[in-house]
């Protein structure tokens, strides 16, 4: 007796059944819709067991894990955004402070330079002064002329600044008055004799200039 045709390949009678379940037509390349896979029946005949319909619920269980999926990765680099976010913010802020310790360390290492300069050349000063009297007299030649010369030099090089002048502005921040005259020519608090010279490194006074001063009668 001749069996209906059901869109699949005759079987020998007791083999397996073997269904095509593919979604994508091998020949074609185009997406199958669903109740159209070999061995489908036609829509109102009802569908076996394994059929369309267990094939639909297959597809929306895929669906559904690939959804879970998607969402699983999408939750996986907000994560890995947020710890590369923090992490950033730390290498700058670790930035920061060491930029910060530089710069301290700098300003530390200097302030220590000037202190301990400024601390030679402030023992030098009564050296200094000796050699200024010296040369005021006529008594600085020979060996201890060149001596002088290469020391005066030397404290130059490394900052210290002489000054004071006669005639210049009495100034109590740098001048020390150790005499005070009247004089009607002048017009003004004013040095008129420097008995011993200033000194100063940087910003740093040394030693304020030892004057006499003269003020308007």
């Amino acid at each position: 007796m001749t069996q209906p045709w059901t869109g699949e390949p005759e079987q020998p009678e007791g083999s397996p059944v073997i269904r095509d379940r593919r979604r994508i037509d091998p020949t074609t390349g185009a997406v199958r819709a669903p109740g159209t896979t070999p061995g489908a029946r036609p829509p109102g005949t009802g569908a076996p067991a394994d059929g369309p319909a267990n094939g639909g619920a297959e597809v929306e269980a895929e669906l559904a894990a690939d959804v879970a999926a998607a969402q699983s990765l999408t939750a996986e680099l907000e994560s890995s955004r947020a710890k590369h976010t923090a992490l950033l913010e730390d290498l700058q802020r670790l930035q920061a402070e060491y930029v910060n310790y530089r710069r301290r360390v700098d300003r530390d290492r200097s302030v220590a330079r000037d202190t301990a300069v400024a601390g030679v050349l402030e023992a030098l000063l009564p050296l200094l002064d000796d050699i200024g009297r010296a040369r005021e007299h006529g008594d600085l030649d020979g060996a201890f002329r060149t001596m002088a010369e290469n020391l005066e030099a030397v404290v130059t090089r490394l900052g210290l600044e002489r000054y004071g002048e006669v005639g210049e502005p009495f100034d109590p921040a740098v001048h020390e008055a150790l005499l005070h005259s009247h004089d009607d020519t002048v017009t003004e608090a004013t040095c008129v004799q420097v008995l011993f010279p200033g000194y100063r490194f940087g910003d740093r006074i040394l030693r304020a200039a030892r004057v006499a001063v003269a003020e308007p009668s």
